[in-house]
């Protein structure tokens, strides 16, 4: 899927199993969008009780964004989900993925669960080819910390956003969209923001996570004053880790809910109307969305990627110096034909040739 505007949109359609209306045979097309309309309307709660992790956020044309905050290794968040976006009927979901997590919403559960708990060295290697030798790295830590609950909890991430990818196929004209920021653009601007300390603590205390977790800490991470009392004790420790990871993020999906939340056109005469959005994030967001909501925000600062500083090229040199020392050693062993053949490789002459240091600012 290709992101447009800032936000990712897909055209939910059917399955087997959804629940559209069906309709009478001999329609013509414009008649048959007119009464889906009308079905969808009175389906569509006027004042819909709904679960108390639901906050409503109104916009300047009067749209409506029912805001889901979850837990992300939760089924009853899964449940809030289904119930909100059933009573509401909304013109646009919007979950909390970008276009480079999109792929979990068509997963099984089983298929999940074993793609979390394998982290092998190809995946290592595709992490760090896409985002860079610390991003990666630390892309791959946090994999750990996933697969970690995956197997404390046997339930794969990501449950609410299938809930929410289901429930919007059900929906007459809803649409679905990708509203995260780029998990890659979130990763090296952290990265970045971490002095080489603050980056050694954090890997050092990711490796070795052990804790036990159980369903019931789970769910208190959707109450939102144990949220907030977590999240000061992360500030205090990593305060640009949080700014990067949750702050930004804050502010980017403020910026893709506002996009969805804008009028949309009523059959038959296309009169703007306001919108309704469902928009699933985790709870740790709801606060600050709340706070961005009627603020400027500046979409472009949150977006750029500093070029890699000299540490990051002096400390994958010595990553790649490494793995030229072992194909050496290969080499000696195997003899001076099996060298040969090595250094006629692509891939190692590509290597050789980025063993250069990068030009003088």
């Amino acid at each position: 899927m290709e992101q447009s505007n800032n936000s990712e949109e897909e055209a939910v359609g059917p399955s087997e199993d959804d629940a559209l209306p069906s309709l009478p045979p001999g329609l013509s097309d414009s008649q048959a969008v007119e009464l889906l309309w009308q079905m969808r309307a009175q389906r569509r709660q006027p004042s819909p009780t709904l679960p108390d992790t639901v906050t409503r956020l109104t916009a300047p044309d009067g749209s409506l964004v029912y805001l889901v905050g979850t837990a992300h290794f939760s089924d009853s968040s899964k449940r809030d989900v289904a119930t909100t976006i059933r009573a509401v009927q909304p013109d646009v979901v919007v979950v909390e993925l970008c276009q480079y997590r999109v792929s979990m919403l068509k997963m099984d559960e089983k298929t999940l669960l074993k793609e979390a708990k394998d982290i092998n060295l190809e995946k290592v290697q595709q992490a760090i080819r896409q985002n860079g030798v610390m991003s990666g790295l630390m892309q791959i830590l946090l994999l750990k910390v996933s697969a970690h609950i995956t197997e404390q909890l046997g339930m794969a991430p990501g449950g609410e956003f299938r809930e929410a990818f289901r429930e919007a196929g059900r929906v007459p004209f809803c649409k679905f969209h990708l509203g995260d920021r780029p998990i890659a653009v979130t990763f090296k601007r952290a990265i970045a923001a971490l002095s080489l300390w603050q980056k050694v603590r954090l890997a050092w205390g990711l490796c070795f996570l052990s804790d036990p977790i159980s369903k019931e800490d789970v769910e208190k991470c959707k109450q939102k004053d144990l949220l907030e009392q977590t999240m000061s004790e992360m500030i205090g420790e990593f305060p640009a880790l949080h700014r990067t990871i949750v702050a930004e993020r804050d502010i980017y999906l403020t910026h893709t809910l506002r996009q969805a939340a804008r009028c949309v056109e009523a059959p038959p005469s296309a009169e703007k109307v306001p919108a309704v959005v469902v928009g699933v994030v985790g709870m740790g967001h709801v606060p600050g969305i709340e706070r961005n909501w009627d603020k400027q925000l500046n979409i472009q600062e949150i977006m750029s990627v500093a070029p890699p500083s000299r540490f990051g090229w002096v400390l994958r040199t010595a990553l790649k110096g490494a793995v030229l020392g072992v194909l050496g050693y290969a080499c000696y062993r195997a003899g001076g034909g099996v060298g040969r053949a090595l250094l006629s490789v692509p891939a190692v002459q590509s290597l050789l040739s980025s063993l250069r240091p990068p030009p003088a600012p």
